[in-house]
C-alpha cells in the first residue's frame, strides 16, 4: 500500500498549554480532547517553592507568561490556556484579566483563557451562584481561592482543604472522593475541585450520581473553556458541564435547601397582636388522673 495516498497530515487544530513547573498530569488534560485536536504543552521555570501563596505568585508572572507562549505560538495554536488554579487566582480578578491579556498579546491576539477564569465561565454556563469548594491545598490558599469567587460575585458556601503543599498529583482518587463527601453541599449549586495537578476525570461522574450536584474541577473546566473558544467542544461523557443529558439528569435536584422567607404580616394579625391580653378562666378543681408512664 502506497502511503502517500492519503496525502499527508490533516490540518492541525491546536491549543496551547502552559503548565506549572510540577504538573505531572499531562495524559489526563488529554482525555478531555477530542481526537481531531492537538495540545501543545509548555512549562514554567522551576522555583524551589512548596505549593503556596508564594509559589503562585512566582508562576504567574507576566513575564513568565509572556515567554511561555511565544514559544508555544510557533506551532499557531487556536488558543492558549493558563492550566493553574492557584497562579490564576491569588492576584484576584483583576490580575486575572491581565494575565489572559497579555497571554493574547504575546500570542497574535488569540483567544487565552486561565484556569480560574475558565471556571467563572464554567459556573455561569451552569447558572450556579453558590459554589462549596475542596482543595489539596493548604488553608490560607483555599481562602484565597474563595476571596477570588467572591469577588466575581459568587458565593462560596463551603469549603474543605487536604494541607498538602507538594507532590498532590499522588493523590487518589479515593481521597478526592473521600474530601467531596465531607464537603458542605447544604446551600451548593456546584461542586469545584480545585487544582490541575489532581486527578479527577473518573470521579467526575460518580460524584455527580451520588451528590446529586454539577461537580467540575480546574482541569475540566480549563479544557472546556480553551476548546470552546479555538470552536470546538470537549470530550466527556456523563459530565454535565459538558454531557447535556448528564446535566438534564441533574436538574430536578438543583437548587438546595434554603430557609423558607419570611412570611408578611396581615392586618388581621396586627390587630390581634395590638389587642389586650385576656385571662381565661381557671377550670374546676378536679382530681388528677392517673399518667400511664408504662
Amino acid at each position: 500500500m502506497d502511503i502517500t495516498t492519503f496525502g499527508g497530515p490533516v490540518p492541525q487544530l491546536g491549543i496551547g498549554v502552559v503548565a506549572p513547573f510540577d504538573f505531572a498530569l499531562d495524559r489526563e488534560l488529554w482525555r478531555w480532547i477530542p481526537e481531531e485536536i492537538s495540545l501543545h504543552l509548555t512549562r514554567t521555570p522551576y522555583v524551589p517553592v512548596e505549593v503556596s501563596v508564594d509559589m503562585a505568585r512566582l508562576i504567574s508572572e507576566h513575564e513568565t507568561l509572556h515567554n511561555a507562549v511565544m514559544a508555544l505560538d510557533a506551532v499557531r495554536p487556536a488558543s492558549f490556556a493558563y492550566a493553574c488554579t492557584s497562579g490564576s487566582f491569588v492576584g484576584g480578578t483583576a490580575h486575572e484579566r491581565a494575565m489572559c491579556a497579555s497571554m493574547s498579546g504575546a500570542g497574535r491576539g488569540v483567544p487565552s483563557v486561565t484556569t480560574s477564569g475558565a471556571l467563572l465561565e464554567a459556573l455561569a454556563e451552569l447558572g450556579a451562584e453558590r459554589v462549596s469548594v475542596i482543595t489539596p491545598y493548604t488553608a490560607s490558599l483555599t481562602d484565597s481561592l474563595a476571596d477570588f469567587l467572591g469577588e466575581a460575585g459568587v458565593e462560596v458556601v463551603g469549603r474543605q482543604y487536604m494541607g498538602l503543599t507538594g507532590e498532590i498529583w499522588k493523590v487518589g482518587y479515593r481521597n478526592v472522593v473521600e474530601l467531596a463527601r465531607s464537603a458542605n453541599l447544604t446551600r451548593a449549586d456546584c461542586l469545584f475541585i480545585s487544582c490541575t495537578n489532581l486527578a479527577t476525570y473518573d470521579v467526575i461522574p460518580q460524584l455527580e450520581a451520588e451528590l446529586r450536584i454539577p461537580v467540575i474541577s480546574a482541569n475540566q473546566v480549563t479544557m472546556w473553556s480553551a476548546l470552546r473558544h479555538a470552536g470546538a467542544k470537549a470530550s466527556g461523557d456523563y459530565q454535565s458541564l459538558i454531557d447535556p443529558a448528564a446535566r438534564a439528569a441533574l436538574a430536578p435536584y438543583q437548587r438546595r435547601l434554603e430557609p423558607p422567607p419570611p412570611v408578611a404580616a396581615t392586618a388581621g394579625d396586627w390587630e390581634r397582636l395590638a389587642a389586650p391580653e385576656t385571662t381565661a378562666a381557671a377550670p374546676p378543681d378536679e382530681p388528677a388522673a392517673d399518667l400511664d408512664l408504662g
